[in-house]
C-alpha cells in the first residue's frame, strides 16, 4: 500500500503503518487523520507526541492504553479515562494513534 502526499509515494504496510519511519512529519500525520475522519486538536496531537516520546524512550516499545491512561493523566493535569482515548482515536489510541504517529505496528497483545 501506499500514500500519496506531498508529491511523493509513501510507502505503507496492508494495515497503513509507514514502511519508513522517516518518512513521517507532522503534516503527514494531518493528511493521514483526515484520511480517517479525525481533525486533529491540541489533546490529539499531545497524545501523538507521548506515544512518539514514549516509543523512543522504551527501546521501541509502544505503551498499552492502560499506561497512555496514565500518561495522559499526568500530562493533562487530570483523570483521564479509556473513553477519552477512544474519543480521540476510536480505533484505539495505541493503535490508530500511533499509525498517525509514524510507529510501527505493535504487534504486542499485554504489553508495557
Amino acid at each position: 500500500m501506499a500514500i500519496e502526499f506531498g508529491g511523493k509515494t509513501v510507502e505503507t504496510t496492508a494495515s497503513g503503518y509507514l514502511v519508513d519511519q522517516e518518512d513521517w512529519s507532522r503534516e503527514l500525520a494531518e493528511h493521514m487523520a483526515k484520511a480517517d475522519g479525525i481533525d486533529l486538536t491540541q489533546r490529539h496531537w499531545d497524545l501523538i507526541d507521548y506515544l512518539r516520546e514514549t516509543f523512543a524512550e522504551n527501546n521501541g516499545e509502544t505503551p498499552n492504553t492502560r499506561a497512555i491512561i496514565k500518561g495522559m493523566s499526568e500530562r493533562w493535569g487530570e483523570k483521564v479515562d479509556q473513553k477519552a482515548l477512544y474519543d480521540l482515536f476510536p480505533l484505539d489510541p495505541s493503535k490508530q494513534g500511533g499509525r498517525i504517529a509514524g510507529l510501527p505496528e505493535s504487534r504486542r497483545k499485554g504489553g508495557y
